[in-house]
């Protein structure tokens, strides 16, 4: 691997929480979760310093802040979402540096290979350097893609990733907060995509109430962009944290589900197969190991985290479940009160928190 490889690509195996500069949050938890023993995807991380590089060599960033000083309201959403669509087309349409370009085509082969996978699909997730902090969150702002195959498909996705930084939701949220997007670069991880059964995600406290004592995990057959779309209910389950007991169990009516088209190389949306409905997705054996592997990550991190999730096809039995994404859970994780409305509407859950970007 050359010098410029090293600077635009980090494996994940060679991540860490002291990575967050180069890879951002959401790719550099990752890598301290796999030295945690905890089960993540293979991947790498497309740089910060890969992003810089890329806004130089075509001279965006004067061009970007001319624009971004236009926005006069952060409330007026057809002013900022003017705005977003100009700056996201911009970044759409620059050239990659042809060394930049080369390393991440180089790296998809190695990580197809290494996976036994001529063709590899991937998921494409935004990372940058501010997102899911524990004092902000941008969860749900940036773009993430799912199921990518290809050297050149998979370059475009990561200049749309880079382009995401700059949706109406996250203008409008930087610029409410007094943030600059200069102070939150983005990076991009290149991970393989588990063949999900499952998948969903749990907090490590009640996203509703705040209450602490219990766990609730969410999901649906597949992945789970049909639950982030609101175009399906989940399923939804609640254990007791001490004691890892079921408390409830709700099977939904789940008539979507999103699944790996291999014609097209995307994940898209179905109809549900009738049978799959109203069936469990989970078994407790897979609640469990959910649950204990939530709060382990929270234990860790010594706060409320929000963990993705997915139970892969071939899961056996007493095999660990694999984490995609953790962040810390911004709502209740520093409230007191947890006598919050006890109203659950999932749709509204699973649209604010679940699968986003």
């Amino acid at each position: 691997m050359n010098t410029s490889e090293n600077r635009f690509i980090v494996w994940v195996d060679d991540l860490d929480d002291n990575a967050i500069s180069i890879a951002g949050s959401k790719v550099a938890r990752l890598g301290e979760l796999r030295k945690m023993g905890i089960k993540v995807p293979d991947g790498f991380v497309v740089t910060t310093d890969a992003f810089y590089m890329f806004m130089k060599s075509n001279d965006l960033e004067k061009q970007i802040s001319q624009k971004v000083q236009l926005i006069t309201d952060a409330n007026d959403l057809d002013q900022v979402e003017t705005i977003s669509e100009k700056i996201r087309h911009l970044i759409e349409v620059s050239e990659i540096p042809d060394d930049l370009c080369n390393a991440i085509k180089n790296s998809y082969q190695e990580l197809s290979f290494k996976c036994s996978d001529i063709n590899l699909p991937t998921a494409v997730r935004s990372s940058a350097t501010g997102e899911d902090s524990a004092d902000s969150s941008f969860a749900g702002q940036f773009d993430t893609y799912l199921g990518v195959t290809g050297r050149q498909r998979l370059v475009e996705s990561v200049r749309k990733c880079w382009a995401s930084l700059f949706t109406s939701r996250a203008l409008s949220y930087r610029l409410k907060n007094n943030l600059s997007h200069e102070n939150s670069p983005m990076a991009v991880g290149i991970l393989q995509l588990v063949h999900a059964r499952v998948s969903g995600v749990a907090f490590s406290i009640h996203p509703v109430t705040g209450s602490k004592d219990r766990m609730v995990i969410e999901g649906n057959w597949g992945w789970g962009e049909a639950v982030v779309q609101g175009v399906v209910t989940p399923d939804h389950i609640e254990v007791g944290k001490t004691d890892m007991r079921l408390l409830e169990h709700q099977i939904a009516d789940k008539q979507i589900v999103s699944a790996f088209d291999y014609a097209e190389g995307m994940v898209i949306e179905r109809k549900m197969p009738k049978l799959f409905r109203e069936a469990p997705i989970l078994t407790e054996e897979e609640i469990t190991t959910i649950c204990k592997t939530v709060k382990t990550i929270e234990d860790k991190y010594n706060y409320p985290v929000d963990v993705e999730w997915v139970v892969g096809k071939n899961r056996r039995e007493g095999d660990p479940v694999t984490i995609v994404q953790t962040r810390p859970e911004t709502v209740h994780s520093n409230e007191e009160n947890e006598s919050a409305s006890n109203k659950w509407d999932p749709v509204a859950y699973a649209t604010k928190y679940a699968f986003k970007g």
